[in-house]
């Protein structure tokens, strides 16, 4: 489910002439045994509205004073965003003959023409007020408080994210809460501006229109609204005639896969800073390290210390926090089961609150891999909006596979990728335009549009992250470590890491160093397995020029630790 949250104005939207017909208040009640939250959101003060709607406690929460009071039906609990008006400030608005007027918790309240008479008292008491119209109403509120504000604060209470919310009303006021609401929606009687900024406009006005909203919301889920709510789909990268290729934020299950040095990690990283950016909250299964230092997020687990699953979901728990859980500490083996262990939890929390949006799988063939039993991922046949990044599609689970609709091929041979894709699928095989990429490029196979696999020029992260460092420097590099045999093969030295290769270094013999350094085997390690071109290419330069033991040895750890012991 995408909508968990509907926010509804009441003056001109839910209510007509004041009231609120029972039909109505049953399609709100239906509504909420659909597994959602309602939130009504209005100008009123509080006691004015609990007077005039009885019926109000079908709502999670209310939002009055035009975002100024959030109060909680179940509870009585009442928080205020504001200070309370200055009492002599409102007495000299009676005293200058402004009728009606009204003092709530935090707004002060009266009608058009008085609003010269009102800014002309704010300027005389000096205080920080705005004034916000709506239909004639003329609201004098805190800087900075609108309905917008009061939603987002009501939302963090409950564990919501804006990206879950559809937001209906009919007036000026109701702007804000429209243009941050995933989903905006005005009744037939909505004022045209309003109309303008909304994805969707009800046939019928009033009561009536956000009746239809409703039971379009129980039918649905407004998937068929989708279409027109472009504004919220994610950029993968551009086409070369620069058009941006774009997925919607929910119901996208991408495969990225391709060969190491291919480019999984910049577009992962850039792909992730736009989720940061626009306010999805997503975790990230980090494998080997590669995402620890990506701004905006917090690290569960390290390379000593697995990711422990109950500070996971207290983070989770803050709609806005987005998480990186560093599996290093865990074994191959036991990997497959901590993702399971993890996706129960995410996904119930995802099944009652819609989030995270994403959910990111690095190295996804060591996660769920094609050989576990098709049974033992159950979770994964109620996953969506993931991204899982492999070295070949048919290493991984058959469900992920299956449920995948948009597959990214980068590195070499991305013809082959989209073809063992596709056979693992059962799919007719696509015609491929090419066979070779270029740095940056991606060959996609977007399934939905039915479109033929083409090219993209994939995103770049603001902020470079440096490849598998953490791995390379305290990991486990496993097949791809290094060994030191010397020139009689009678050593089998391993050294998993680059740490753990400075320290063998330092004590094997002059013969045993030399013979790797003349064969140029440590650049050539670091080149081809540590995957660092400017490493590789400085230990090079002293491969070639430095032929004593005991200096080529320093020099080289120096190059070590200036790469991967300073600062990241």
């Amino acid at each position: 489910m995408r909508y968990y949250v509907l926010a509804s104005d009441y003056d001109g939207t839910l209510a007509h002439h004041g009231g609120v017909t029972d039909e109505v208040v049953e399609a709100l009640k239906a509504l909420k045994a659909s597994g959602r939250s309602l939130l009504l959101v209005t100008g009123r003060e509080l006691d004015e509205l609990k007077a005039l709607f009885p019926a109000h406690t079908v709502f999670d929460r209310i939002v009055a004073e035009n975002g100024a009071l959030i109060y909680n039906p179940a509870t009585l609990e009442e928080t205020t965003l504001g200070d309370a008006p200055p009492e002599a400030f409102v007495a000299e608005l009676r005293k200058r003959g402004v009728q009606p007027l009204s003092a709530g918790r935090v707004i002060v309240a009266t009608w058009e023409p008085h609003q010269d008479t009102v800014l002309e008292v704010i300027k005389q008491f000096g205080i920080e007020r705005q004034i916000i119209f709506n239909k004639g109403a003329v609201m004098v509120l805190p800087p900075g408080i609108n309905k917008s504000k009061g939603l987002n604060a009501a939302l963090d209470a409950m564990g919501f994210s804006m990206h879950n919310v559809v937001a209906v009303g009919d007036a000026e006021n109701d702007s804000a809460m429209l243009q941050v609401a995933e989903c905006a929606v005005s009744v037939a009687n909505a004022l045209p501006t309003l109309q303008k900024i909304s994805d969707w406009v009800t046939p019928a006005d009033h009561g009536e229109g956000v009746m239809q909203l409703a039971a379009r919301m129980r039918e649905d889920d407004l998937l068929t609204l989708d279409s027109v709510l472009k504004r919220h789909y994610l950029p993968l990268g551009d086409r070369y005639d620069n058009a941006p290729f774009l997925v919607s934020p929910y119901g996208s299950n991408i495969i990225l896969a391709g060969s190491s040095g291919g480019g999984k990690t910049t577009f992962t990283a850039a792909f992730m800073e736009i989720l940061l950016q626009r306010g999805y909250q997503f975790i990230m299964i980090d494998p080997e390290g590669d995402y620890l230092e990506l701004q905006g997020t917090v690290t569960i687990g390290d390379v000593a210390q697995p990711p422990a699953l109950e500070p996971l979901m207290q983070l989770l728990d803050r709609p806005h926090q987005s998480v990186i859980v560093c599996t290093l500490a865990l074994s191959m083996e036991e990997k497959p089961a901590f993702l399971q262990q993890l996706l129960a939890a995410v996904l119930e929390l995802r099944q009652h609150k819609g989030r995270p949006h994403w959910i990111l799988l690095d190295e996804a063939h060591h996660l769920a891999p094609a050989e576990a039993n098709p049974h033992f991922f159950t979770p994964l046949h109620a996953f969506t909006n993931y991204i899982a990044i492999t070295t070949r599609p048919e290493l991984l689970h058959q469900s992920l596979l299956d449920q995948a609709t948009t597959i990214m091929a980068v590195g070499q041979a991305p013809h082959e990728t989209i073809h063992h894709y596709a056979s693992c699928i059962k799919a007719a095989l696509p015609e491929i335009p090419i066979a070779d990429l270029q740095k940056g490029e991606a060959l996609v196979w977007h399934r939905p549009s039915g479109e033929a696999p083409f090219l993209i020029r994939t995103l770049v992260p603001q902020k470079i992250l440096q490849r598998h460092k953490r791995k390379y420097a305290i990991g486990d590099m496993g097949p791809d470590s290094f060994i030191f045999t010397g020139p009689e093969a009678k050593l089998q030295l391993k050294a998993s890491n680059l740490l753990r290769f400075v320290e063998i270094a330092e004590g094997v013999d002059d013969d045993t160093w030399l013979y790797h350094l003349q064969r140029h085997d440590y650049s050539a390690w670091m080149r081809n397995s540590v995957n660092d071109e400017t490493l590789a290419e400085q230990v090079e330069k002293i491969e070639d020029k430095e032929p004593d033991a005991a200096a080529s040895r320093d020099a080289v750890a120096q190059l070590v630790k200036l790469h991967y012991t300073g600062p990241a």
